[in-house]
This record gives C-alpha cells, sequence and structure tokens, in this order.
C-alpha cells in the first residue's frame, strides 16, 4: 500500500474542505476502499474520515418515508423496524449483502458508491478502461461469467454490485448530495448511476467536491415487496442476477409493479417493459413469462455469461409468483 495521510473530520463542512485537496478522498467504513488502496488500484495521498460525522440517524418524514443517513450501517438500516415494516425489499436487500461483520461496518453511501467486482478490474495487469482509460476491455472476450448483459457497450462490460441500489431503485429513492457551498441537491437514484458509454470511468452524477449524506425514501409503494438474489453460494457472494419487486394485486389481477434487476448491467437496472407487460394483466404465470421475455429482450449475452439471460427470466418468474401469487 502507498503511503498516505489521514485526518478525521469534525463536520460536514471541515470533511468538504478537506477533500478539495489533491489525491484526497474519503474513506467511511473502507470495505472496498481499502482492498482497493492494498491492490494499487485506488491510490490517495489523503484519506479524511467521515464515518463520525452525526449522519447515523433514521429519521421519519412528514409524509411517511424515511431519511437515511449516509454514515448509518448496513446492518442497522435492515434491522430497524420501520424499514423492514414499510420496506421489506431493501432489508431483504442488505441482509443478502456480504457477511454480516461487514454489513455492521459499511455504511449507506460506502455501499452505493462501491466499485465494480470485475477480475480485470482488479488486474492492473489487465486492460480495464474503467481504472485506466483507453486501455481496453479484457472482459470482452475473456472470462466474463459475472458480467454485464444489459446496456453495455465496447467500453467496458462491468456490473454495479449494490445489492441495496437495485431495492431503492425499485423503491424510487432519492440521493441527497451536498458540496462545500452548502448546497443540497438530491438526486433520483434512476439518473445516479450511468451506463458506460464512452467513459466507464465515471460511474456516477456525483460531482467532484460533493459528499452523500443521505438517502430519502418515499411513502411506502402499495403492494407487497421482495428481493430475491441468486448466486454461487449463500453468504458473501455477489450476484449473478437479483431481482427487486413491488407488486399489488387486486381480484387476481396485477394494478401495479415496479421490477428492477441487479448483476446484469452497469447500474440497477429498472424494466419498464416488464412493468408495462405485468400491469392491467391477470396474475399468471403466463403473464410473468411475457414480462420475463420483455424484460431481457435487448439482452445479449459476452459467451460465458449467457445464461444469465434465461436466469433473470426464471428468476423474475418466480419472485413474482412468490409476491403476487400465480395461477
Amino acid at each position: 500500500m502507498r503511503s498516505f495521510t489521514y485526518e478525521r473530520a469534525t463536520d460536514a463542512q471541515a470533511a468538504l474542505a478537506a477533500v478539495s485537496r489533491d489525491g484526497a478522498k474519503f474513506i467511511s467504513g473502507g470495505t472496498n476502499l481499502l482492498d482497493l488502496m492494498k491492490l494499487d488500484i485506488e491510490t490517495p495521498s489523503h484519506l479524511v474520515d467521515i464515518s463520525r460525522l452525526p449522519l447515523r440517524s433514521i429519521e421519519e418524514l412528514p409524509d411517511s418515508g424515511l431519511r437515511i443517513g449516509s454514515q448509518a450501517a448496513n446492518s442497522d438500516v435492515a434491522a430497524d423496524e420501520r424499514v423492514r415494516a414499510r420496506y421489506p425489499v431493501l432489508s431483504e436487500a442488505l441482509v443478502a449483502g456480504a457477511s454480516g461483520q461487514l454489513r455492521n461496518k459499511a455504511s449507506t453511501g460506502g455501499n452505493l458508491l462501491q466499485r465494480t467486482r470485475c477480475p480485470y478490474f482488479y488486474d492492473t495487469a489487465a486492460g480495464c478502461n474503467k481504472r485506466e482509460p483507453g486501455s481496453g476491455c479484457s472482459a470482452i472476450g475473456g472470462f466474463n461469467r459475472m458480467h454485464a448483459i444489459l446496456g453495455a457497450g465496447d467500453s467496458c462490460i462491468a456490473t454495479q454490485p449494490s445489492d441495496m441500489a437495485v431495492a431503492l431503485t425499485v423503491l424510487e429513492a432519492e440521493i441527497e448530495l451536498l458540496d462545500a457551498d452548502e448546497a443540497v441537491r438530491r438526486v433520483a437514484i434512476a439518473d445516479f448511476y450511468r451506463l458506460p458509454g464512452d467513459t466507464p470511468h465515471i460511474e456516477t452524477e456525483l460531482r467532484p467536491g460533493e459528499m452523500i449524506t443521505g438517502v430519502v425514501l418515499p411513502p411506502p409503494p402499495p403492494g407487497r415487496q421482495r428481493y430475491r438474489k441468486v448466486r454461487d453460494r449463500a453468504s458473501y457472494e455477489f450476484a449473478l442476477v437479483s431481482v427487486a419487486t413491488v407488486v399489488s394485486v387486486e381480484r387476481g389481477t396485477l394494478h401495479g409493479a415496479r421490477v428492477a434487476f441487479g448483476g446484469v448491467a452497469h447500474k440497477p437496472w429498472r424494466s419498464v417493459e416488464a412493468e408495462a407487460a405485468l400491469t392491467g394483466r391477470p396474475a399468471t404465470t403466463s403473464t410473468y413469462r411475457a414480462a420475463a421475455e420483455e424484460a431481457m429482450r435487448d439482452a445479449v449475452g459476452q459467451g460465458h455469461n449467457d445464461f444469465k439471460i434465461d436466469l433473470a427470466k426464471r428468476t423474475l418468474c418466480r419472485t413474482l409468483a412468490q409476491v403476487a401469487g400465480a395461477s
């Protein structure tokens, strides 16, 4: 690991001032950043510790929504009674992520900003446009079993690894951001992550000098919620495919549906095609299969990950059958 300097921020404005210096980065739980520093992928010269800022609370909002502070631990959010009762899809997604020890340490903001787990990103001897723009994408034509089947391009086929982000997408959450001028803005999570295009190294809409201060959850949507994660082992593993759903059923008819996939794209993938195929249709297996076909209509495999297309379809069908019923 390269040498670096360290300071512990006392408040948000001090943190933003400190991170403005060249080579500075925020650190909170450090569950991803420290690994990347050890591998010489991230090379900050100065770390600004924001883990003790007063941003750990989970607050009630007047509209019955919740505001989750960016420093709230993943385990605390997952265990919160209000989250479990109103947003079970979020609690399920958090419990499905990593190990208990990591959930105790990982912060909400850090979870949203974790980098891809593509093995070529972690291998400094391999070409990776995300790590070194212009060096190529070794995953294309390489071992790409874990890689994207939607929204990818010639520059990058990596996936975004956050389980929490998939649940937040289906809940239509907003990310609260603060800059050095004390200006606060909110960005819908659907707009927060970027597809690779020609700049896969620019992953989010976070501007230089900004800090995530919280996540705002709107009032809970009507219907039942579920998060399902398919992975190679039951613990401490990233998703091959995951599905977050919110479904409202009345008298056997789907009156509302939200669908988001994880493990299939550079960002949490909200499937408006699947939602359109579900809304107003009977809650039946044939409806779910039609929605799954629509969801994966534009999916493209890269060889080793071709199986993900059918896996995503089956995962969606099974999740819908469980949350909405089937006949």
